[in-house]
């Protein structure tokens, strides 16, 4: 991931994202608008935020970061009907704090997730790699 940063006002910040289009506020209080030359909708993006597409849960097919991934900005009630695979070996959370549960509809075990790498199920204290839905922990 390439990062770019901007520190005065700009009229077109396409040459700034590639695919993933998020911008993170290190300081003060910014404007942000839909389309170039300061067009469409307007957004006040605050100090300390993370805007966009700034994925926040890594869930990997196999241990160790292996095989096939999927990237989470979103709570998920059914990871079955969700992936293409059934279980979550290894995950990377890179913002907010998440539970697993082990059975669809936020039910079953439950495995409170913060930032870090987990690179086996039993990294986050789970007895096998089954995760049935998960969600995002948004208060404490």
């Amino acid at each position: 991931m390439q990062i770019r940063e901007c520190s005065s006002d700009c009229a077109d910040l396409r040459t700034y994202f590639s695919h993933r289009n998020s911008v993170r506020v290190e300081s003060g209080c910014w404007e942000l608008y839909e389309r170039p030359n300061y067009a469409g909708y307007q957004y006040i993006l605050p100090r300390g935020g993370v805007y966009g597409n700034s994925y926040k849960l890594r869930d990997y097919e196999r241990p160790n970061f292996g095989g096939q991934m999927v990237e989470h900005a979103e709570d998920c009630l059914s990871v079955q009907e969700a992936f293409s695979f059934g279980e979550i070996h290894s995950c990377a959370v890179t913002a907010d704090t998440w539970v697993f549960y082990e059975l669809p509809n936020y039910r079953g075990c439950q495995y409170f997730l913060e930032r870090g790498d987990y690179r086996q199920h039993t990294d986050r204290g789970a007895a096998s790699p089954a995760v049935g839905s998960f969600h995002r922990i948004t208060e404490f």
